[in-house]
């Protein structure tokens, strides 16, 4: 192995730093704008890939333990009180809907099983909605991030490619030369926005993916405790 190819990426790098510098002001704001959004991007797939994967894990425990019970409606309000869990969220919403028609119809002398299962229902399809905004949360700002990234970039080079020309034209005479590190350094923020835009979209659809199994799996999971409150109810 040379010394050439051995110290190939410390010279490019400090050629990357070299056309940096070379940038205008317009050029290196964006670039360290796109950098910026880089970190976020891969701060935001992280958190999220590990958050998806923890309530995942916590659902499925939730529903095993739940799956071993023989009735739901009479469990401890220590099955309620786990929040955080999107199951149990949902569980404690429909049962206390439940009982609290139930309540309110005996108040009135009213108390039938078909109005308390309909409060039940109603709230599973709210507790629903709302989980399904936790899942699908700081996805809208990736996905901004991936379709941003690359306009940017090119506004980027546009103008740095005008304040190149527009250099050259008022030199006497104009050579590839002279009009390379211009273009060079314009370049460069095309090159940051498609570094921010492609891992962010793999990223995206990656994480897009696993939230909308989640939600089916929530959706699923909404429908069997339904049909379970109703069974017992008669």
């Amino acid at each position: 192995m040379s010394l050439t190819s051995l110290f190939t990426p410390v010279l490019a790098s400090t050629n990357m730093i070299e056309v940096f510098i070379r940038c205008d002001p317009a050029g290196q704001i964006i670039t360290v704008g796109l950098a910026v959004f880089s970190v976020i991007a891969w701060t935001i797939m992280f958190q999220k890939h590990y958050e998806l994967k923890r309530l995942a894990a916590y659902n499925h425990a939730f529903e095993s333990h739940l799956r071993d019970q023989k009735s739901l409606l009479d469990l401890p309000d220590s099955f309620r009180s786990k929040r955080m869990i999107p199951y149990a969220d949902l569980f404690a919403d429909a049962v206390e809907a439940y009982w609290r028609a139930a309540a309110i119809g005996k108040e009135k002398g009213a108390d039938t099983s078909r109005a308390r299962l309909e409060h039940a229902e109603n709230a599973l399809q709210r507790a629903l909605s709302r989980q399904t905004l936790r899942y699908e949360s700081s996805m809208i700002f990736l996905a901004t991030i991936v379709t941003g990234a690359p306009f940017l970039g090119m506004l980027g080079t546009v103008w740095g490619v005008m304040e190149a020309f527009s250099a050259v034209a008022v030199q006497d005479s104009a050579s590839i030369k002279t009009l390379a590190p211009g273009v060079s350094a314009a370049l460069l923020t095309t090159i940051a926005g498609l570094v921010v835009a492609i891992p962010s979209v793999f990223g995206y659809n990656f994480l897009l993916g696993k939230s909308k199994q989640l939600v089916t799996e929530l959706e699923n999971y909404a429908s069997s405790l339904a049909d379970r409150i109703e069974l017992e109810s008669k």
